[in-house]
């Protein structure tokens, strides 16, 4: 897994993205006092579900490998 240059802004933009679409969707409703890590996975498995993105297979799945797939994600928004 190569990691992006600017992978961290990548997050940041992927997380506002998946909270809006999961919100819009009417999927879910995120609190302010959910923590990151919490959001990340929800939204990739939301994304996945909706086959928006390739699922990672589940042996492999931790928060790194979520992170990742979120900000290639975004960086094609």
């Amino acid at each position: 897994m190569k990691k992006l240059k600017n992978e961290k802004d990548l997050l940041k933009k992927a997380i506002a993205a998946g909270v809006k679409y999961g919100e819009t969707r009417g999927a879910v409703e995120f609190e302010s006092t959910d923590s990151a890590n919490e959001k990340i996975e929800y939204i990739y498995r939301l994304l996945v579900h909706d086959s928006l993105i390739q699922p990672i297979p589940e042996d492999q799945v931790s928060q790194k490998t979520m992170r990742h797939k979120l900000a290639i994600w975004a960086s094609k928004l």
